[in-house]
Parts: structure tokens; C-alpha cells; sequence
């Protein structure tokens, strides 16, 4: 880092401070103003916000260094980002008109409280023990190895990157809520994918182009099928990414992740009517095709960069290319003076935006679906009041688990798909059939998320069981086969239907909801007014977007097939 790089990341800082004393500035008397930005957000702002939240540790870090160590396989799970679509042409209807402020909130609705609970636990623990604790321990590593400094005034430099990040990122979402997210993202969206895209060029520039990096990868073979590092669909037999395998748990964990995870929908919900929620996911889906030319393809190039000479990328103990600090070792050796001052903003800018969703997110998930139910009176000054101090508290767990992160970081980001792939299915049934059957009773909805729990907590409690034997193999039962040996992506597909049919068999065993109270909630008992106002959300422009963006994923399907 030079002078130059130092002027550009000052400046950053002070955009990005004046944004937060405009936020500031603006009325914020209730929790719908903090959690919701006030419900007046436009799409452009929307959109920015999804992308930019969801632009974490897992791409700076992990989609890159998939990319170096496997190539096009992960690709799968950023393209799924069309599902964003589905948000917002089936969902943003049905969440608009039950006027809540969390997915929880949503469940009671449809379900009862009951089901409000299991899923508020889930996410607050996910939130707080992987997202939060990921994208922490990755921004630590991350502001190592770019800025090259081991120590500072005697401390370990990885301590005073993590705790810095969280620190600062908490005053503004503290300070700010949900605008201050929203507003910040506007600013940061444009510099992370510019820095991003600046990335892409000259590291094709030193490998000496597209058709380079293409050869050097298709000659590196990753199963016995013959398939090869630029193959988006492999063969069957490949034991990590079966294509089938592939597109039903990205699928499913797509479907959870972009319609049903309060992490992504309270930016929609923020909106202020049905037309921006819904050109916001469109904007967003446009987004959501970058992600994978602007992370993993770098991290492609990183490989063929080492591949070419030798001794690009860090070395891992054992002596292997650290694939996992492949998009910092770019920034570091590719980029001139200024340039990388660019590239540590847009960095800063997705760490710091996905945090400041995180902790947002999960004080509403704590304000309004704990702390609210037991005291329904509380005024909605105090409700703000309770958002800041569930943030603070939340941030301090997060740093108290640093230092777990620290020790395990590695086999627990290995594992966060893995986690994910076990945490979606039972909340995605709930939500599918909750939306599109009638019938589903709060008794089905609540046994089929209690399913989707067990199920998942006893896959990877045998997972951590199992990988910890000396030798495995030596009990070949059908539990050992059935949550341990069987592919993580075929349990998947599995568990979501095994969760849909307890949702329906429970629902016809049991008494059929009152139609008022689901009025609005579900596929057929909307009012003539409901579907009016949805009908006039939408025209033209909204559908052709849509299709070009259906387009374009097909033609990468076709072109990395």
C-alpha cells in the first residue's frame, strides 16, 4: 500500500461517513423506520443492497479460492441467483400483505407461533455462529495478506483487522439501521464491482488472455469421467459435484436463500410498494450474473497465473497452492499504485455491507419476534432502542468467536455449504407449501420445520462423528450410509421432499385453517383488490428484464456445459 492507496481509501471513508450523517439525520421513531428503512426504498437501492449484502467472505475468499482449487464447479450456486425472480414475482405479493417485518413474523401468520420460534432460533444461531463469524475471521485474513503486515504495535495485525471491521460497521448500523444499509450500499456497490472487474482484466492481461486461461484449466482433469476444471456439468459418477446432484441442492438452497431468508428478503420488504420490491430483485438478479466473472474466474486465473509460473500463488504447509488466497494475491502483486487503494474499498465495502446486514437482520429477528411478543405494548421508540442494543450484543459474539473461527476457520468454511444444505430444506417446504396449498395446516407447517431440524442436526452431528473415527469405513450401517457416506447434494434434494410430505400428511390429519386467516396469504384467497393492485405492479418492462436474465443464465449453462 503507497501513498496514492491511502488518498483513495481516505476518501472512501469520508463518503461513506457523510452517507451515515445524512442517515442520521432522517426520522426514525419507530421499529418499520429502523428495521425497514421506512418502507420508502426505490429499486435502484433495493437491488444495490441485495447484491451488496450478499457479496461476503464467501466470495472474496471462498468463490475465488473454489474457483483455483476446483474451477467452475461452484458456479452452480451463483447462478441460482435467477431465483432472485422468484421473490419477486411469487413472494413479495404474499410478504407486502401481511405487512411484517421478519420472515418469523410471516410463519406466524401462515402457521402459528410456534413455528415463529423454531425458525427465529435457527437464524439467529446461524447468523451469529457462520455468517457473521465467517465473514469476521475472512475480513481478518483478508486485510493480512493485502496489506502485508504481520504485527502492529506488537499485536497480531489478523486481531486488529476483524475486531476494526465489526467495530466500525456496528457504529453505522447502530447508528443508522437499515438506511444506513440501503444508502451505504449505493456507494459501494458501483466501487466493488468496478474494483472487481479491474481484477479480471489485468489478470487476463498477465496470463495473456481468455483463451489462455481456458487452455491452461481444460488440460487439468478432476474426475476419472474426464472432466475438466471449465466443466459446469460433470459426470455423475464425480463424487463431490454430480451434475443432477449439483442443480438440486443449489436448487434448494437457492430457493431458501434468495425467497425465504431474512437476511435478503427484509431489503425487499423495505420497499416502498409491490413495483420497486419487485424491479429491485430484478436489478438484483441482473447483479447476481456478476459474481461468478467477477470472483471465481480471477480465482481461475490465480490458478493458471501459478500454473504458468511457478510460484504465484502461497504455499500451505504441506507444501500445495493455498487456493484460499487467491483474489488477495492478485490485489497484492497485480495491481499499480491507486488501483489497489480502489480494490481494499471494494473489499472494505463487501465485508463491511455484508456485516451491516447481518447485524441489522438479526436485531429484527430479536426485537420483533422475542422481545416484542412478550412485551406487545412497548413503544416503538424503545423498540429502536432494543435493535441497537441486540446489535451491540450481537457484535460482541461475534468476536468472542474469533477465536473458534481462528482454530477451526478452515474446516468450517468447508463446511458451510454443507451446513446450509442441511439448514434449507425444511424451511423451504414450510414456505413453498405454505404458499401454495390451502390446506397446509399450522400443525403440518410446524412438524415440517421440526423435521427439517432433526434431520439436519442428526446429519451433521454424524458427519462430525464419523470424521472423527480413525477409520470410518469399518462400520458400513445403513445410518453411516444414509448421513454420512450419501452425497451432500442428493440428501439435499431428499430431505426437502421428505419435509414436503410430513407437511401434507400432518395437514390432512389435521383441521383445515380458517380462510380468514390466511386471506392473502396463500395462492387463491386473495380479494379482487389484492390481485388488482399486484397486476398493476408489474408491465412490460418488468417481464422482458425477466426473460433476458433467464437468457443469460441459459446461454452460460450452454457455453460451461
Amino acid at each position: 500500500m503507497q501513498t496514492l492507496d491511502w488518498i483513495v481509501v481516505g476518501l472512501f471513508v469520508i463518503a461513506l461517513c457523510a452517507i451515515i450523517w445524512w442517515v442520521m439525520k432522517q426520522k426514525q421513531d419507530n421499529a418499520g423506520d429502523y428495521f425497514l428503512g421506512g418502507k420508502d426504498a426505490t429499486w435502484i437501492a433495493i437491488g444495490a443492497s441485495i447484491f451488496a449484502s450478499n457479496i461476503g467472505s464467501e466470495h472474496l475468499i471462498g468463490l475465488a479460492g473454489s474457483g483455483a482449487s476446483s474451477g467452475m464447479a461452484m458456479a452452480h450456486w451463483e447462478i441460482q441467483g435467477w431465483m432472485i425472480l422468484i421473490l419477486g414475482w411469487v413472494f413479495v405479493p404474499f410478504y407486502t400483505r401481511s405487512m411484517v417485518i421478519t420472515m418469523p413474523e410471516f410463519l406466524e401468520r401462515r402457521y402459528n407461533a410456534t413455528s415463529r420460534t423454531i425458525l427465529s432460533v435457527i437464524s439467529l444461531i446461524s447468523y451469529v455462529l457462520t455468517k457473521v463469524a465467517v465473514t469476521v475471521y475472512a475480513g481478518g485474513l483478508v486485510f493480512q495478506q493485502v496489506f502485508g503486515i504481520d504485527t502492529l504495535w506488537g499485536i497480531d495485525f489478523f486481531w486488529i483487522a476483524a475486531i476494526g471491521l465489526v467495530v466500525i460497521t456496528a457504529i453505522y448500523t447502530i447508528i443508522g439501521g437499515m438506511k444506513s444499509v440501503l444508502y451505504t450500499s449505493v456507494l459501494q456497490t458501483p466501487i466493488l464491482l468496478l474494483g472487481s472487474l479491474i481484477i479480471l482484466v489485468l489478470g487476463l492481461k498477465e496470463l495473456g488472455g481468455w483463451d489462455k486461461m481456458m487452455e491452461i484449466c481444460s488440460a487439468v482433469k478432476v474426475n476419472e469421467a474426464g472432466d475438466s476444471m471449465v466443466n459446469l456439468i460433470r459426470s455423475n459418477d464425480d463424487a463431490q459435484y454430480p451434475w443432477l446432484g449439483a442443480l438440486i441442492g443449489s436448487a434448494v438452497i437457492g430457493f431458501w436463500y434468495w425467497c425465504t431468508d431474512q437476511f435478503i428478503v427484509q431489503r425487499v420488504l423495505s420497499g416502498k410498494n409491490e413495483k420497486e420490491s419487485r424491479r429491485g430483485t430484478i436489478f438484483g438478479a441482473y447483479l447476481k450474473l456478476l459474481p461468478v466473472f467477477l470472483f471465481l474466474i480471477p480465482g481461475m486465473i490465480a490458478f493458471a497465473l501459478h500454473q504458468q509460473l511457478g510460484d504465484f500463488l502461497p504455499l500451505t504447509p504441506e507444501g500445495n497452492p493455498n487456493s484460499d488466497a487467491a483474489f488477495p494475491t492478485l490485489v497484492a502483486k497485480l495491481l499499480p499504485a491507486g488501483v489497489k487503494g480502489l480494490i481494499v474499498c471494494g473489499i472494505l465495502a463487501a465485508l463491511m455491507s455484508s456485516l451491516a446486514s447481518l447485524f441489522n437482520s438479526s436485531a429484527a429477528l430479536f426485537t420483533i419476534d422475542f422481545y416484542q411478543r412478550f412485551k406487545p405494548n412497548t413503544p416503538q421508540k424503545k423498540l429502536v432502542g432494543i435493535g441497537q442494543a441486540a446489535t451491540v450484543v450481537i457484535v460482541i459474539l461475534g468476536i468472542l468467536w474469533i477465536p473458534v473461527m481462528r482454530s477451526v476457520g478452515d474446516v468450517l468454511y468447508l463446511y458451510l455449504q454443507d451446513v446450509q444444505s442441511v439448514l434449507a430444506p425444511g424451511i423451504a417446504a414450510a414456505f413453498l407449501v405454505g404458499i401454495v396449498w390451502k390446506r397446509a395446516t399450522a400443525q403440518g407447517g410446524m412438524w415440517g420445520l421440526i423435521a427439517g431440524l432433526l434431520i439436519g442436526c442428526t446429519r451433521l452431528s454424524a458427519k462430525i462423528w464419523f470424521s472423527n473415527q480413525e477409520n470410518p469405513a469399518t462400520d458400513p450401517t445403513w445410518f453411516k450410509y444414509l448421513f454420512y457416506d450419501s452425497n451432500w447434494l442428493y440428501f439435499c434434494g431428499a430431505m426437502l421432499l421428505f419435509c414436503i410430505a410430513v407437511v401434507f400428511v400432518v395437514s390432512l390429519f389435521t383441521k383445515a385453517p380458517d380462510e380468514k386467516k390466511i386471506q392473502g396469504l396463500v395462492f387463491g384467497t386473495s380479494t379482487p383488490e389484492q390481485r388488482l393492485a399486484t397486476r398493476q405492479s408489474w408491465n412490460a418492462w418488468d417481464i422482458i428484464n425477466s426473460i433476458i436474465i433467464l437468457g443469460i443464465t441459459a446461454a452460460f449453462y450452454i457455453y460451461f456445459w
